[in-house]
């Protein structure tokens, strides 16, 4: 999901649009979308955004995730259930987790990361 986020994201941004709007469109609105899944499961979503907004996501999603993007997950998948996965985070964790450390420092540098910040920061509680 993550990657999702900073892909569409990225695609916003670099075609020109503002980072907040393009934040507010690929972040902040998809809490409002999960809320509504999490309440009555993808029907009660399709039936609660915009025509439009259906239309794109029941025409447009399976380009994004399409066979390629399933074949990735099967591949993970078979990761996880290998220990193949496992093995390499613990040896990530014990040699002190640098790459860890420094993913989590790359992403903080992420301008999405830095525009969402400042935008939060205008909506906190004083």
């Amino acid at each position: 999901m993550t990657e999702l986020i900073k892909a569409g994201f990225e695609t916003l941004t670099e075609a020109g649009y503002p980072p907040e709007i393009a934040y507010f469109e690929c972040l902040n609105e998809l809490k409002l979308i999960v809320d509504l899944i999490y309440e009555g499961g993808l029907e009660l979503m399709w039936q609660r955004v915009s025509n439009t907004a259906e239309y794109g996501g029941r025409t447009r999603g399976p380009v994004v995730i399409g066979k390629e993007s399933r074949k990735a997950m099967k591949k993970l998948l078979k990761d996880v259930e290998s220990g193949k996965f496992a093995a390499e985070w613990v040896k990530e964790w014990k040699s002190g987790g640098k790459k860890f450390k420094k993913l989590r420092e790359q992403q903080a540098k992420e301008k999405i990361e830095v525009v969402g910040k400042e935008i939060r920061a205008l909506f906190e509680k004083k």
